[in-house]
């Protein structure tokens, strides 16, 4: 299987899934917002120009993702 990269935002309770290789950085052409209501809270799947998923934002994490990988995503750092 391969390794996703994950990061983590604690202060905003924010994650992002990476479906992108971590050296590559692929622009957003698109994102599609799952309704609230029906995940009990926010989640965007972002897509590149050729209709590809590149990444998913999770609000909320904390109450969306399994603790395992928000304790192994990586920590944004905030200035």
């Amino acid at each position: 299987m391969a390794d996703v990269r994950v990061t983590y935002d604690p202060v905003v309770n924010a994650a992002y899934v990476y479906f992108t290789e971590p050296q590559v950085t692929v622009p957003s052409a698109h994102t599609y917002p799952c309704d609230p209501i029906d995940v009990d809270g926010m989640i965007n799947l972002d897509f590149d120009a050729d209709g590809r998923l590149i990444g998913i934002e999770i609000l909320a994490a904390d109450t969306k993702l399994p603790r395992y990988m928000l304790e192994g995503a990586e920590r944004l750092e905030r200035p």
